[in-house]
């Protein structure tokens, strides 16, 4: 960490770094240089080993605020950092490696490890109706969950005594290896992290204090839920080991598709066909809908591709008392096979009619007079 005649060099400089570089910016330009001199990569290169305690020297006092201050104002005078000789007295390797690594070379150690583990969440598609999305339901499913071995009360031990302090890790969960000036961990081999193990373990769960089981659990879906959302129950998942707290569940929804509606959003869209008299003179028709079957009115002279509005007719909006509206397309359906009065009544029709009664295909055939003349 010494420069010429025995200085060490500027914070800064060592790190490739401006005065004014981010947390972020700094905590990338430590680690590409930690991971260039890191003594696993160097082995038995003392200069490496000597730029990477440099380097490391450098982050631990510019990453903290108040640290960083005083340096920025009075140099290395402001930070006295181990003895004249540059050593790492009082400094945590570990845990900056922890932070910035992880596991890279088997950091994050010095934190101990959490005795008995959380258990593991679970996941489940459930495949529900259009209708039940949008109103909501209460379906029963069968989850397989572990569930507390009977014959152990969950303790994993056959005799019932209480899990014993790991030899091999003395209870930490993890074993530390020294290398080179530092010190990393490995979690414990013989107790899996756990810290303690289990001298007699039962039989029938072979120490986990858990067995394979099913469980039907109602799952209460809220109104407006749409494809792929996801619904958490707390505590349903897995159970933790030896007594610690259950994972979650989670229920993604799949929505099968509806024969008539389509969605988007809180909106529901629909088509509807009409005869081309109920069009031409008005009618009033059924057109489903979420709550049932209404009437729609269709005015005179509608023309096909004509969208209608029902107003709070469409999808519940999730935790809210608002709803969409439906949209109805309407589609003029023209005959295929017609009787000899029905095609004497049409051309009769189509005599008297004149282009005046056919607005659009008037203006279509304007348009190409235009143009072609």
């Amino acid at each position: 960490m010494a420069g010429a005649a025995g200085q060490k060099r500027d914070y800064y400089e060592v790190l490739g770094v401006q005065k004014n570089v981010t947390a972020q910016d700094l905590k990338s330009a430590f680690r590409k240089v930690a991971l260039q001199y890191h003594p696993d990569r160097n082995p038995g290169n003392h200069e490496a080993e000597e730029k990477f305690k440099e380097a490391s020297e450098a982050y631990e006092v510019l990453s903290d605020p108040d640290r960083r201050t005083k340096y920025d104002r009075f140099g290395h005078a402001g930070n006295p950092f181990g003895d004249a000789g540059g050593g790492f007295q009082g400094v945590n390797i570990n845990d900056i490696f922890g932070e910035i690594f992880g596991d890279i070379f088997g950091g994050g150690g010095g934190r101990g490890r959490q005795r008995n583990s959380r258990g593991a969440d679970l996941r489940y598609n459930l495949e529900i109706s259009f209708e039940e999305a949008a109103f909501g339901c209460r379906p029963k499913v069968t989850i397989p969950r572990p569930k507390k071995c009977e014959t152990c009360s969950g303790s994993g031990s056959k005799s019932g005594a209480a899990p014993r302090q790991c030899a091999a890790c003395g209870g930490s969960g993890e074993l530390r290896y020294s290398q080179g000036f530092f010190a990393v961990s490995r979690p414990c081999g013989d107790c899996g992290g756990s810290g303690a193990t289990i001298p007699d373990p039962c039989v029938k769960c072979r120490g986990s204090g858990k067995t394979p089981s099913e469980e039907v659990i109602e799952v209460a879906i809220p109104g407006g839920v749409d494809n792929g959302t996801r619904v958490r129950l707390g505590g349903m998942g897995e159970p933790g080991d030896r007594g610690a707290p259950a994972g979650d569940l989670y229920v993604t929804v799949i929505v099968r598709e509806h024969p008539l509606f389509q969605r988007e959003e809180y909106e529901v869209f629909c088509e509807v066909p009409v005869s081309f008299t109920q069009a031409a003179l008005g009618a009033k028709i059924d057109v489903p809908t979420l709550d049932g079957k209404v009437k729609m009115t269709i005015p005179q002279g509608t023309q096909s591709g004509k969208v209608f509005r029902l107003r709070g007719k469409g999808i519940p909006h999730l935790h809210s008392q608002q709803r969409g509206d439906q949209h109805v397309r309407v589609i003029i359906e023209t005959p295929t096979e017609l009787s000899s009065k029905q095609r004497e009544l049409l051309e009769r029709f189509a005599e008297v009619s004149g282009e005046e009664t056919h607005p659009q295909s008037k203006s279509f055939f304007d348009k190409v007079k235009e143009l072609f003349g």
